[in-house]
């Protein structure tokens, strides 16, 4: 999640060396992976909408809810406005674009003990930064990611990211254990601040949940910049939580020079990535970046973690040899005609269209600000 507000005071500095990248021909071209998109339509959803005693905004995860048909989304409101939710909607799209989009219900999410979950304000250590959702395809409840919080000073309690399970009231029903790369700390090991679980998708017809962290890891390397990218970590478990397997993605680097009027540095990473059906190991993976003066550049690639290195046994990427996962882009969200290109976090695969195509549905996530929308975008895939 982007929060220009509150950037300059996050970044953490590192003067670490990059990891080493593969050369040319050991992350060659592959036959495999290479999807192409079209542009089907797009709707915005009224600002602020006002449903159900609650104010619809910060939708950062989208899934389809293969019991209905119809999808949930997730709202990134840390119980400031109300409590932190989710929602249902009926949303018609096929090859003609978005026709509608229609919310049909949304619910709380609670605690183990019952309760909804508290703002950070309260200080009890018990919020909650609700940033992505997957309907289970076993049993149709809800895997949702939150990304915790890495205090400021060691006065501020540490809220670990997590992996919860529940059901479809919104009731706390488990929690998946996460690999011990992603525990925050206030050293300089694990997620950076606002940067970490963001992304999880269901693979194997459900057998294997993958969780990306949105941005390097403390000790993997410093955040792109101008010059060059960064490489993030992909998970693979089994879901006992069991790591399956660990791969490096090749975050691109920062795509414009930032307005150097402005007091917020750019933010770039992975809010969402989303398994092929029938495909093990290949993901698309939605890069989402801000820049001041140049605004949001939206990138979608097909990537594959066949052919790269296994990385769950390295405590730190630096000046390792790493092969990353390959990947090729899908779409540049300035190349399809949209109305705008906004603060884009979410998608998931919906209907197949005649003839096999299928559809990718794709979520803005307004941040509840005045200057962004909340934009559903309709892609076809093949």
């Amino acid at each position: 999640m982007i929060r220009r507000a509150c950037v300059a005071a996050l970044v953490l500095a590192t003067t670490m060396a990059p990891a080493v990248a593969a050369q040319p021909d050991d992350n060659a071209a592959r036959s495999d992976i290479g999807a192409r998109a079209r542009l089907l339509g797009e709707k915005i959803v009224p600002h602020k909408l006002s449903f159900q005693n609650t104010t619809v905004g910060g939708l950062s995860g989208i899934d389809r809810d293969p019991c209905t048909g119809d999808y949930v989304m997730i709202s990134d409101d840390r119980s400031v406005l109300q409590p932190a939710r989710f929602y249902t909607a009926r949303i018609k799209v096929d090859g003609g674009g978005v026709h509608s989009v229609d919310f049909t219900g949304t619910h709380p999410f609670l605690q183990p003990d019952g309760s909804v979950y508290p703002p950070a304000s309260a200080g009890d250590g018990k919020a909650v930064d609700p940033e992505e959702l997957r309907v289970d395809p076993w049993d149709c409840r809800y895997w949702w990611a939150q990304e915790g919080d890495r205090p400021k000073s060691s006065s501020d309690p540490v809220i670990q990211p997590s992996i919860q399970f529940a059901a479809r009231s919104g009731a706390y029903r488990g929690q998946l254990p996460l690999p011990s790369h992603y525990e925050v700390g206030m050293g300089d090991r694990g997620p950076r601040r606002n940067k970490a679980v963001e992304a999880i998708t269901f693979g194997a017809r459900g057998g294997v949940l993958t969780s990306a962290v949105e941005g390097p890891l403390l000790q993997d390397g410093p955040e792109p910049n101008l010059e060059h990218g960064a490489l993030i970590r992909v998970t693979q478990q089994s879901r006992q939580g069991h790591v399956l397997g660990q791969f490096a993605y090749p975050l691109e680097k920062i795509f414009a020079e930032p307005d150097p009027s402005s007091p917020w540095p750019p933010d770039t990473g992975v809010p969402a990535i989303l398994a092929f059906p029938g495909d093990p190991g290949r993901y698309l993976v939605l890069e989402r970046t801000w820049v001041a003066g140049a605004g949001f550049k939206i990138r979608i690639y097909d990537a594959t973690t066949r052919g790269a290195t296994e990385v769950q046994q390295m405590d730190s990427l630096v000046g390792q040899r790493v092969v990353p996962m390959h990947k090729k882009l899908v779409a540049d969200f300035h190349d399809l005609g949209l109305s705008t290109v906004d603060n884009t976090e979410g998608m998931t695969w919906g209907p197949t269209l005649p003839g096999g195509e299928r559809t990718l549905l794709l979520i803005s996530d307004d941040n509840f600000a005045e200057d962004e929308v909340t934009q559903v975008v309709a892609l076809g895939i093949r």
